[in-house]
């Protein structure tokens, strides 16, 4: 098993990545994992924002996403959960989440700790239990708190990255920027270091059931839409 984990962590950093947690340890981290929650700009892309305030996703991390989710569903016969938070109104993150059937998107959340707070009430969650994919400074709060914390990286934040690093905030910077599939790695990296990547794209070519099954239970999910209205947290419809 060491010599796999190894194997991968050489892979991810002869692509560029960087172990802040060293991979054998980043690997026990995530067997206590059941959610995986996105920050959104500056994750999914590279942060710009188009005419009517919004920006962009790429298939190729969408499914990394849902690798990451089967290859859980596989390993723990359980869906894991699955959110987005951002302190933005993102139709784009809004059609991500529906068409994917995440199991929930938070948006316009100055603090958000307080959505991870929220969402973890509602699974009956411990921090430990959460992957977090982030980039920048609101984001910290969440940080923090989570089990493993995967940083989106981007050149021109230097400093910030070593404040990151010096306050035990991130366990891997991605080899790859924000919009140039740094989600996809930090999926892949994931699969690997818990051993199902393989395993989850054999079982998707071959038709094995299990994947019509697994397909069968995401789209079950209803996705639920909240935001803060008055300090709390309303449901909303789109």
């Amino acid at each position: 098993m060491l010599q796999i984990t190894n194997n991968t962590a050489a892979i991810f950093s002869n692509l560029g990545g960087e172990f802040i947690t060293p991979a054998e340890e980043l690997a026990e981290k995530l067997k206590k994992i059941k959610a995986f929650i996105f920050d959104w700009d500056g994750v999914f892309n590279d942060g710009t924002k188009n005419e009517q305030g919004s920006s962009n996703f790429s298939e190729v991390d969408s499914m990394g996403i849902n690798l990451l989710r089967f290859g859980w569903w596989l390993s723990q016969s359980a869906m894991p959960y699955t959110a987005v938070i951002s302190g933005e109104r993102n139709v784009m993150s809004f059609q991500l989440v529906q068409r994917e059937h995440y199991h929930a998107c938070y948006f316009r959340i100055k603090h958000k700790i307080a959505a991870l707070e929220h969402f973890m009430d509602i699974h009956s969650l411990h921090p430990e239990e959460v992957a977090f994919f982030f980039d920048d400074a609101l984001d910290l709060s969440i940080a923090e708190q989570c089990g493993v914390r995967i940083m989106v990286r981007h050149k021109g934040n230097p400093l910030f990255q070593k404040y990151v690093i010096d306050h035990n905030l991130v366990d891997y910077i991605t080899g790859q920027v924000g919009g140039s599939f740094a989600v996809r790695e930090g999926c892949e990296l994931m699969l690997g270091l818990n051993q199902m990547h393989d395993e989850s794209i054999t079982r998707i070519i071959r038709l094995y059931p299990e994947y019509d099954q697994y397909i069968y239970e995401r789209q079950m999910i209803e996705s639920s839409f909240f935001t803060l209205v008055d300090s709390k947290f309303e449901l909303q419809t789109f």
